[in-house]
């Protein structure tokens, strides 16, 4: 039985007919804006090889995503703490796997073997980005739940324009 809470994402009300002529939810659209990429040296301050590289992973991270976003999800100016915040745990869970890789699961401690704690801490970043995929329809079935932005005058949609 269907959750009554949550609804259907409207691409898939259209694939699977709308027998209860139900209407669908158009969403909200937010006015377009050219998003400034944050200063990444703010965000991680110091100068080590580690930090520099969080700044670099961010950096593509925004590179990345924010074209499409731009195209599939209409983000505005007021999206921006979300999409930092989203490219701060894609880095940061870069930054624990590579101490996973070379410091392994397990650790020397005061009382012998314990679990290294980026372990923890790479769980709790992969529950938000998990959430943040589903938010901004970074992943297939997210992309359905999103409400594409209109478009008016002659752009035929074509995100390679």
């Amino acid at each position: 039985m269907a959750d009554p809470m949550r609804s259907k994402p409207p691409l898939q009300v259209v694939r699977e007919g709308n027998p209860g002529k139900r209407p669908i939810k158009e969403g909200i659209v937010t006015p377009p804006a050219e998003l400034t990429e944050p200063d990444w040296r703010d965000v991680f301050p110091g100068s080590g090889a580690g930090i520099r590289r969080c700044r670099d992973v961010a950096s593509a991270e925004w590179a990345r995503v924010i074209p499409v976003l731009k195209y599939t999800a209409g983000i505005g100016a007021v999206d921006t703490v979300v999409l930092t915040d989203y490219c701060i745990c894609v880095a940061r869970i870069d930054q624990g796997e590579r101490s996973l890789s070379k410091d392994g699961v397990l650790m020397q401690g005061e009382r012998g073997m314990q679990k290294n704690g980026w372990t923890t801490v790479l769980g709790q970043y992969r529950s938000q980005l998990a959430r943040y995929i589903g938010e901004l329809g970074l992943s297939p079935s997210a992309r359905g739940r999103i409400q594409p932005p209109e478009r008016g005058g002659d752009d035929d949609g074509d995100v390679f324009d």
